[in-house]
């Protein structure tokens, strides 16, 4: 028997519903549940990428837009995570909600695209005033020689922004991952579990239970 929020692994989609809707769909509402479940970050994802060495390198980042084409996030263009993408666009998120039953993952892979300027101006824009400071004053990933130097330089940028907006500085902005792999896993007793892969070529979208 299935659980709450979990996809029947072995029924087709509703046929009216695109797959990548119906796991766009099917994401959503696991998301709202752990929310609902607790979890205190259930936007929080491990993003990983690659540098020209094929040396990968993951952290956590938020999720602040799931929308038709894919899974955003913003950061610092100049920050390690921003260069890597740059250059060597194909990525990876990954959630864990423990507060799910079955301690839900969802495994995403794909190609980041910058976002438009237009929606990096908007989500900037939203953001509280000492955070938008910050992305003028955080040197993002490179080497801090003291805390009294990052601290120096927020106070420099408070100075030089006041009384006025703060502009969304050219190095910061937004990745859109769009997927050609979603991977909904379930934890069953025994290691015997469930997994369902949803995956794109040439654009094709299908999905197939996968073996624990």
């Amino acid at each position: 028997m299935l659980g709450p929020g979990r996809l029947d692994l072995f029924t087709p989609g509703i046929e009216a519903m695109s797959l990548l809707f119906e796991a766009f769909s099917h994401f959503r509402d696991l998301q709202e549940r752990a929310r609902g479940a607790g979890d205190p970050e259930p936007t929080a994802m491990t993003l990983a990428t690659t540098d020209g060495r094929g040396r990968v390198s993951a952290r956590t980042v938020l999720l602040k837009e799931l929308d038709g084409r894919g899974f955003v996030f913003y950061t610092n263009y100049e920050s390690q995570k921003g260069e890597e993408i740059l250059a060597h666009p194909q990525c990876a998120l990954l959630f864990l909600w423990k507060t799910l039953d079955q301690q839900v993952q969802v495994r995403i892979e794909g190609r980041a695209e910058p976002v438009s300027h237009c929606e990096a101006d908007a989500y900037f824009a939203q953001r509280p005033r000492l955070s938008q400071i910050g992305a003028w004053a955080s040197k993002q990933s490179r080497t801090l020689p003291s805390r009294e130097e990052l601290v120096a330089r927020v106070r420099e940028f408070e100075q030089r922004f006041e009384g006025q907006d703060v502009p969304r500085p050219p190095h910061w902005s937004g990745f859109r991952v769009v997927p050609d792999v979603i991977e909904f896993w379930y934890g069953r007793d025994f290691r015997l579990h469930d997994r369902m892969r949803y995956e794109s070529v040439d654009d094709e979208w299908s999905k197939r239970a996968l073996y624990p």
